[in-house]
Formats: C-alpha cells, sequence, structure tokens
C-alpha cells in the first residue's frame, strides 16, 4: 500500500475501475508541489479514451481537492497505456537526454525499447548503457537525464620556442674570505658567434578531433606556428625552423626581442675627447665618467673607473667597479641591476636589483632587492624605495642621521599611482568646464541663437566630452587595479645583520614605524596593521 500511496501522491490524482463505475481521487498537490487543473485531468481522460465520463464530476472534483473519490464514469475496461520516452539533443549536439513519461496502468520501457529509440533519433555514439539499464529497472519520470555524451576535440598546442642562450644570469657578486666583495667575474656578457643557433623552433601539433552523439566527426583547431622575436643582427634559417645570429656580439633581449649587439668600449675617461655617448650595444668605460656628461646603452654599461656627476641610462645592468661620487647631480637608471662598490650622494633607479658595499646620502628606487654586502654593508642618509627586501649589515648612523627606508611596493607602481590620482583629477575638471561650455551652447540652440560656428563648436565638444568620460573610466579602472596591488602585494622584509641606529625611518606598504633605539641582529617585516620585529634569518 505505501508503494501505490507513494505513486498517487507523485501523480496527485488517482483513477480506479471497478466493478462500480471509474472513480476519479484528486490530491490538492503533486508530490513535486504542482496543483493539477482542469486540462491535466481532460488530457488524462482523453488519453485513457474513457468512454461517456461526466464532464461535471471531474470539474466538481478538481475544485473540491478533498482527496475523496468521485464517480466519473459507467463501469468500463480500462485502457492500458504504456510508458514513452522522448529524447532531446543539446544545439552543439555533443548531449542526448532522455525523459521518459510514465505509463497509465501500462508497462514501463524495457532496455531494449530505450535503446532502439535512441537509435531511431540517430544518436549511435556516446551511449550510457549502464544508464540506460539503471533507469530501466528503476525508472526516473518526467525529468530530463543523460545517456549519450559526445567526445569533445582536443585542440592543437602552438608551437613553442627552445632558448639556446640564458634567458636569465646569476648577477650576485662574489664575497671573498676576508669580507671583500669581487664584482670582476659577474659573467654579465653572453657572447655568441654569426651563424650561432639562438633559438629552435618546435612544430605546433594538429590536434584529436572529437565526436558527437550522431558519430560526426569535430574538427580539432591545429595550433599556430611560434613566432621568432626578431631583432637586430639576426636572421631566421632557410628552413624557417631556427633564429641565427648574424654578427658577432652579445645576445640580450631588448622589448621582447632577440638581438645580437656589439660592445662599445672607451679605452680612456668619458670626458670631452669622447662626448656624450648614446650606443644600441653594450658600453664598457676603462676610466673614469666625468661630471656632466651621459651614457645611454641599449644594453650593459661597466665603468671600471669612477663616476662623479654623470648620468648613466641602461637597457641592462650598470655595473661600477669602484663607485660613484655623485656630488648631488650623478643619475643612475637602469632596466635591470646596480651593482658598485659604493654610492655617494647620487640618485639610481633599478628595475631589477641594487648590490652595493655603502650607500651615503643618496636616493635609491629598486623594484627588486637592495643589498649592501661586503665589509661595511651600510646605508646612512637618504631615502631608499625598494619593491622587495633590504639586506644590510649597517642602517643609520651613531649620529642619528636621518635615513629613510620604504619597501614591500614597487616604486614604479606607486609612483604610477600618484600619476594616475593626478590625471583624474585633472580630467574631472576638464568635464566640469566642457559640461559648463555645453549648457549655455544648449540653451542658446533652445533660443535659436545659435549660429554655425557655435554648432560646430557644440558638436566638437560634445565630442571631447564623450572622450574625456571614456579616458577617466580607464584611467579610474588602473588606478582600481594598482591601488589593490598596492594593498596586496606590500609584504616586503627588511634584513640587518648587525645594527639600525635611531634616526631611521621604516615603512613596510602603509606600515610605518621610527626606530628610536638601536635594534641588532633582526628582521622587519609586516603583520597585518603593523610592523614586526623577528630574529634575523
Amino acid at each position: 500500500m505505501a508503494v501505490e500511496y507513494d505513486e498517487i501522491a507523485r501523480k496527485g490524482y488517482k483513477l480506479e475501475y471497478r466493478a462500480e463505475g471509474v472513480f476519479l481521487t484528486i490530491l490538492p498537490f503533486t508530490k513535486t508541489g504542482k496543483r493539477l487543473n482542469v486540462s491535466d485531468i481532460l488530457n488524462l481522460v482523453e488519453k485513457k479514451q474513457l468512454k461517456n465520463y461526466d464532464k461535471e464530476k471531474i470539474l466538481e472534483a478538481i475544485s473540491k481537492n478533498d482527496g475523496l473519490e468521485y464517480r466519473i464514469a459507467e463501469p468500463q475496461e480500462e485502457v492500458k497505456i504504456n510508458a514513452t520516452a522522448t529524447v532531446k539533443i543539446l544545439p552543439n549536439k555533443m548531449k542526448a537526454m532522455l525523459k521518459i513519461i510514465p505509463p497509465e496502468g501500462g508497462e514501463m520501457l524495457t532496455y531494449e525499447e530505450i535503446v532502439n529509440i535512441l537509435e531511431k533519433e540517430k544518436v549511435v555514439f556516446g551511449i550510457d548503457y549502464n544508464t540506460i539499464e539503471s533507469i530501466s529497472k528503476f525508472p526516473i519520470y518526467n525529468e530530463e537525464i543523460l545517456v549519450a555524451q559526445g567526445v569533445e576535440p582536443i585542440h592543437g598546442e602552438n608551437g613553442k620556442m627552445k632558448y639556446h642562450f640564458q634567458l636569465s644570469k646569476n648577477r650576485t657578486p662574489k664575497i671573498l674570505e676576508d669580507g671583500r666583495v669581487d664584482f670582476h667575474e659577474l659573467n654579465l656578457i653572453e657572447n655568441v658567434h654569426a651563424g650561432d643557433v639562438l633559438i629552435t623552433a618546435i612544430p605546433p601539433t594538429l590536434g584529436t578531433p572529437g565526436t558527437n552523439v550522431f558519430g560526426e566527426e569535430i574538427a580539432a583547431i591545429p595550433g599556430k606556428p611560434a613566432i621568432f622575436p626578431k631583432g637586430k643582427n639576426v636572421e631566421i634559417s632557410e628552413d624557417g625552423q631556427k633564429l641565427l645570429a648574424s654578427i658577432d656580439g652579445q645576445v640580450v633581449i631588448v622589448d621582447k626581442k632577440v638581438n645580437v649587439l656589439p660592445l662599445y668600449e672607451v679605452n680612456g675617461n668619458v670626458d670631452n675627447s669622447t662626448g656624450n655617448i648614446n650606443f644600441v650595444g653594450n658600453v664598457v668605460v676603462k676610466g673614469n665618467v666625468l661630471t656632466g656628461f651621459t651614457i645611454e646603452s641599449g644594453g650593459t654599461v661597466e665603468v671600471q673607473g669612477v663616476v662623479e656627476g654623470a648620468t648613466i641610462k641602461a637597457a641592462g645592468d650598470i655595473v661600477l667597479r669602484r663607485g660613484m661620487q655623485g656630488l648631488n647631480k650623478g643619475v643612475l637608471i637602469s632596466d635591470g641591476n646596480i651593482i658598485a662598490k659604493y654610492i655617494e650622494h647620487s640618485r639610481l633607479t633599478a628595475k631589477g636589483d641594487i648590490k652595493c658595499e655603502a650607500i651615503m646620502h643618496s636616493m635609491i628606487e629598486c623594484g627588486g632587492v637592495l643589498v649592501l654586502g661586503g665589509k661595511k654593508g651600510l646605508i646612512v642618509g637618504g631615502l631608499a624605495k625598494v619593491g622587495k627586501e633590504i639586506n644590510a649589515k649597517v642602517i643609520g648612523s651613531p649620529m642619528a642621521t636621518t635615513t629613510e627606508l620604504e619597501v614591500g611596493v614597487d616604486p614604479t607602481i606607486r609612483d604610477r599611482y600618484k600619476v594616475l590620482k593626478k590625471e583624474i583629477t585633472v580630467t574631472e575638471e576638464e568635464i566640469k568646464k566642457i559640461d559648463q561650455a555645453i549648457e549655455l551652447l544648449q540653451k542658446l540652440e533652445a533660443l535659436h541663437r545659435l549660429d554655425d560656428s557655435k554648432r560646430i563648436f557644440l558638436d566638437k565638444s560634445l565630442k571631447t566630452k564623450l572622450y574625456l568620460k571614456n579616458k577617466l573610466i580607464t584611467l579610474r579602472n588602473e588606478f582600481s587595479d594598482i591601488s589593490k596591488r598596492l594593498e596586496e602585494e606590500s609584504n616586503g622584509k627588511i634584513k640587518v645583520q648587525n645594527l639600525i641606529y635611531p634616526g631611521t625611518k621604516i615603512s613596510i606598504g602603509s606600515c610605518m614605524m621610527y626606530v628610536k633605539e638601536n635594534i641588532k641582529y633582526v628582521t622587519l617585516y609586516r603583520d597585518g596593521a603593523d610592523i614586526k620585529i623577528g630574529q634575523y634569518q
């Protein structure tokens, strides 16, 4: 009886054939919560081919909805209806869904009948026979069930490149046993000769085709061939599979392109005899770089003497074998690393790391790590903005010299943040002014006092406003992204092997502290809204 009641509850009705007649019972709701209506029952009566039924009694049973029996027809044989099924194919032809309509006194579909239904719908691939067997034994009615699924194609992989030179080099100077830093063997230059293979292309793959539920093949998209990052002084081999050096020189990547750059060497000083130097490759100066002169290089700059109040800009590293006495005029700007013996009264900017023995009274911007090594390992005075980490022996001086250290955020990102903030303010003011002009012109237009010149100015103003609004959206989106990065990436550290003196101001991300007494052998790091002091590691 429990099974019979569950079946009645699922349907929401009971139609019973007895010797006294045909009786209808209507429940308030089906098992799924649906309320039966007149059309549901009349459709059932038609489907069951009920003869001489009393429509008024049917309407009474539906309206009262009381779960009682109502005689709706004279005695007659029940017309039994077997279960049926429909097949739904998804638009991409990758899935077939089976929906079984329950029997009315008849039989459930057999396993073989369901398979035949799929075959009639031309579903021949990816059929789940286990699922079909299960639902033939334990039916699930009026629900779409996945019974066949195709195989997606595996698209081909794009071609790749195998580099035959080092993409990055270990530029850490060697620390000698006596504490001195050896800047002689840095191995910054990788020489190649004409005809050397720089890159070998790895061909793309074709991929593997797929199949839909109709058994039709779905073509795979083949991979695209790799495009060589061809720069200066390189050439592609005749078979198109290799990138070759066309001259002797140093292989470097500039603007994501592979170049072979020759070397420019200055045997003496950079002074009046040479003038300013602007060169696409590496520059080596065997003497000094005097005050007022400029070196600009598309590669690495190496100075074996002393740099005075000069300016050096390099797309690669800057290596000063001795150091820089900047006289508050010296500037070093590197897209790579800066390595020097000492830096004094200068301004340094490096996208990579900065490694020195001593930095005094200078302005430092470093996207990577600032390392103060050698005997002194000292930074005193000035301001250092460092992206990742500061590692030093001594910070500040016994004289409580003001020394400011900011770590945890790439200075270039912070600078861009300031520029964007200013640009947003300026753009908002421009929109405000142009809105005022548009409002005035539109009032004149409404009074029919707008001549041709003012009409042209109105059209230009409307176009300018649209341009400024789009610009403002772009600026605000970038400003929002950078603001999130400034908050998320502020996780730098300051490691001090010996001593931090009072007079030192520490900033890690948005957190700040002033050193008021000597601190020894520590690691400073950010923990939430505070700067914590831990053991030197």
